[in-house]
């Protein structure tokens, strides 16, 4: 019998810790801390899906792992209305949160030693750690044709893209959907940030017809109610597309007990079925970023990117990746290295613009200064 492989030998060490000694400067700021490394929600939660809560607190049975009819019908009708995906009946399931789904899908797919899952350059780190989970081998490429002969079973793309706001092109994403049908392997889409393009820009999902044909073969979307409508506290999301892979999730779900409560499911419908909340949280985001950016280029720093999400993808001339953090903290402002989402990072820092209207301001002041 082998020994066990402690977490240390088969995960990386979670970056953000590495922030604690930066996040002890900028907080010993006279004026307290700005904290633009994290991309929290700090608005209130829409008084009518907390409402819809409460009114779903009284729920002493099970809750369906599948979700309620009614949450099933509100998701495809937001996907419909808000992106021009029609999905099947029975091709949606809700999630534990979106990091929990990015973290499992390898697993629950059925991945495992000998198979390759392909994630962004820059990434999320989660994808990585999802394939590690697994026993599968992670590989970081923009470039698919540049992937080797390799057992390629899943291909993660994030657009928007975090931490760089970058947005895929429907003919990026149609050449990744026919390279991965090519192969069998099947295409999981991360798609927290859609709703939030700038500038102009309009987030295609990997579902709209323009990108795939019109099937859904082999493809999944993901989705996340913690930005669009503040509810990270309540770890709501859902995950839809191919009606076989979504059944055979909603499955190993089932035996594992991997259910959203009753009452966060309630409060998901209320969100998904009211767009003007959304339209109003945007338009604060909107405000914030403006600020933000004309702050950091007039204080001598390159965005790059950033067309959606919620975050500016920064460089400074003088500065890599730490020494730009570091002199940020000097000045009472915390921000992610670059270097946390993969080595293209190094000489980056991703700014949330997640803080109060008055952090923000006061961040805008200290880089004036």
């Amino acid at each position: 019998m082998g020994e066990r492989r402690p977490v240390t030998d088969r995960l990386p060490t979670f970056p953000w810790d590495s922030l604690t000694p930066y996040k002890k400067t900028a907080a010993a700021h006279p004026d307290g801390i700005v904290d633009l490394s994290v991309g929290t929600p700090v608005d209130p939660v829409p008084a009518t899906l907390q409402q819809a809560l409460a009114d779903a607190a009284d729920s002493p049975g099970y809750p369906l792992t599948w979700g309620t009819p009614e949450l099933r019908a509100a998701v495809q009708g937001w996907l419909e209305r808000r992106h021009g995906v029609r999905v099947a009946d029975g091709a949606v399931l809700p999630t534990v949160g979106s990091k929990e789904l990015v973290a499992w899908l390898p697993t629950l797919l059925g991945l495992g030693a000998g198979d390759t899952v392909v994630h962004p350059e820059l990434a999320y780190p989660t994808y990585d750690v999802g394939a590690r989970i697994a026993g599968a081998t992670p590989v970081a490429s923009d470039g698919l044709t540049s992937v080797g002969p390799a057992d390629v079973k899943l291909v993660w793309v994030n657009s928007p893209g975090n931490p760089t706001g970058r947005v895929l092109g429907v003919d990026h994403l149609r050449k990744v959907v026919a390279w991965a049908r090519e192969r069998g392997a099947i295409v999981a889409s991360d798609e927290c940030y859609l709703d939030l393009g700038w500038d102009g820009t309009e987030p295609v999902s990997i579902l709209h017809p323009d990108v795939c044909g019109g099937s859904h073969e082999n493809l999944l979307a993901v989705h996340s109610l913690s930005k669009r409508s503040n509810l990270a506290g309540y770890r709501a999301a859902f995950v839809a597309g191919d009606p076989g892979l979504v059944a055979e999730l909603l499955a190993v779900r089932k035996h594992a007990g991997m259910i959203v409560p009753a009452p966060v499911q309630a409060a998901m419908k209320a969100a998904l079925d009211d767009d003007a909340h959304a339209a109003e949280q945007k338009e604060r985001y909107r405000a914030r970023r403006a600020k933000l950016r004309t702050a950091f280029e007039k204080a001598g720093w390159t965005i790059e990117h950033s067309n959606a999400g919620l975050y500016l993808w920064a460089a400074h001339p003088e500065h890599d990746s730490w020494g730009a953090v570091g002199a940020l903290a000097e000045r009472g402002v915390l921000v992610a290295p670059g270097t946390f989402y993969g080595v293209a990072g190094g000489r980056h820092v991703r700014v949330a613009f997640t803080a109060t209207d008055e952090r923000v301001d006061t961040a805008v002041k200290r880089l004036s200064e």
